[in-house]
C-alpha cells in the first residue's frame, strides 16, 4: 500500500480559501472538507487509522494550538527578535505523543505543560 502524506493531499486545497466558504452548523468549511476527503481516497490514503487523515489533522490542530498557547504566554511570536535575549525564550521542542479519540498521535510539543481547553 503506498503511503501518502496529507501534505501532497493539502497542496492543491490551499487555493480554497479564495471563495467565500460555506460552513455548516458546527462552523466547518464544508467544501474543504469534502476537497480533503475526496482527495485522501483519490491517493489512497486512509481517513482513520494510523497516518490517516484524521490522525493527521489532529496532530496539525494540537500542534497549532500549542503554539498559539505558547505565544500567548511568551508574549511574541515565533522567530520574532523581540523574544532574543530576554530569559523567557522559546528553546525548541521534543516528541510528544497524545492520546487522542482517534488514537496515538505524536506531535512537536515544547517544554511548557499544554492546558488545551474546549472552544465555546
Amino acid at each position: 500500500m503506498k503511503v501518502h502524506l496529507m501534505t501532497d493531499v493539502m497542496s492543491s486545497v490551499e487555493n480554497a480559501e479564495d471563495s467565500k466558504p460555506e460552513t455548516g452548523p458546527d462552523g466547518l468549511d464544508e467544501q474543504l472538507v469534502t476537497e480533503l476527503v475526496s482527495r485522501a481516497k483519490a491517493g489512497g490514503l486512509a481517513l482513520t487509522g494510523e497516518g490517516g487523515v484524521l490522525a493527521q489533522l489532529t496532530k496539525w490542530m494540537l500542534e497549532s494550538a500549542l503554539e498559539g498557547e505558547i505565544t500567548d504566554h511568551l508574549g511574541y511570536d515565533k522567530h520574532d527578535p523581540a523574544g532574543r535575549e530576554t530569559g523567557n525564550s522559546r528553546n525548541g521542542t521534543h516528541a510528544k505523543t497524545v492520546l487522542t479519540d482517534v488514537g496515538p498521535v505524536q506531535i512537536d510539543g515544547s517544554s511548557l505543560q499544554p492546558r488545551v481547553t474546549p472552544l465555546v
